[in-house]
């Protein structure tokens, strides 16, 4: 890869195009802009200029989405960039090395940067070498992509289950007793104690009722395969049945604090207290009672 000139100055946002988006996290996004209003920005992002068909100025995004989009919401026109010269290939290259680089990465974008890279004919060493990762654990990966070890993938890289671990019972087979020999060995070795055994037999018992993917009602398969694309519908699936979740949690917090409301009107009312002495009914739940009479002991 040659650099050929790097200089820092300020382009227009409206110039730059994303070359390898992605999704990001608001809660970090929102921070990203705070920073950025609050003290400005304290490390350009990198592009590479290129030339349209009628000769005017553009420029490829390698490195700084996050801080590119920060800025778009605050509505500057310009962002400072260090602009460097590289082929559109490289500049692809540097875009997911950063991806898979950044410190507060997800799972699934470590695993499909890693089989773009292995895509684009890189070996195990380089893409340690481009991304900060050691080989073991690059090599380690490409394997289980190739086995289509969804659940252990993912697990591996929540950190639920040490890479060597998931290594070892792919290397076990279908062979229940295998598996169970190489559980006790992880287990005698001091790699999975505690939490994280009691986590690697769950996983394990799904990925031998459901198989190795995340499909919901997929049966094992021989040869199953995993792909960028079917990681990354696994994210999305599953940030939608939590943002789902989310919704129901706060209509029912919605309701509970009308019930509150309605008791305490309804507590208020001497006649109404009489009435529920009478019938025995004048005891609430706990969870009820203590907000329901709330400031009033």
């Amino acid at each position: 890869m040659k650099n050929r000139k790097r200089e820092i100055r300020m382009i227009p946002v409206e110039k730059i195009d994303v070359l390898n988006p992605r999704e990001r996290n608001s809660r970090v996004f929102e921070e990203v802009v705070g920073n950025i209003k609050s003290i400005g920005l304290k490390k350009p992002i990198t592009v590479t200029p290129r030339k349209t068909d009628g000769g005017d100025e553009r420029y490829l995004l390698v490195c700084g989405e996050g801080r590119l989009k920060a800025f778009k919401s605050l509505g500057e026109a310009k962002i400072p960039a260090l602009i460097i010269e590289v082929s559109d290939d490289d500049a692809f290259i540097m875009s997911l090395a950063e991806n898979i680089a950044r410190v507060k990465r997800r799972p699934l974008e470590v695993l499909a940067g890693i089989e773009q890279l292995r895509e684009k004919g890189y070996t195990p060493k380089e893409i340690g070498e481009k991304t900060g990762l050691t080989t073991s654990y690059v090599q380690g990966v490409l394997t289980l992509l190739r086995q289509g070890e969804e659940r252990l993938l993912i697990a591996v890289e929540k950190g639920t289950i040490p890479l060597t671990a998931a290594l070892t019972i792919v290397g076990a087979g279908e062979d229940d007793k295998a598996i169970q020999t190489a559980l006790q060995e992880a287990y005698e070795s001091g790699k999975l104690r505690g939490k994280r055994l009691h986590d690697t037999r769950k996983i394990i018992e799904k990925r031998k009722t459901h198989g190795r993917g995340m499909g919901r009602s997929t049966p094992r398969e021989k040869n199953n395969s995993v792909s960028t694309s079917s990681l990354v519908r696994t994210y999305q699936r599953e940030v939608a049945r939590q943002r789902m979740m989310v919704k129901k949690a706060e209509f029912t917090q919605q309701r509970l604090l009308f019930v509150i409301g309605a008791l305490r009107q309804l507590y208020a009312d001497e006649n109404f207290n009489t009435l529920l002495r009478a019938e025995r009914l004048d005891n609430l739940p706990k969870y009820l009672a203590e907000r329901v009479w709330e400031g009033h002991a």
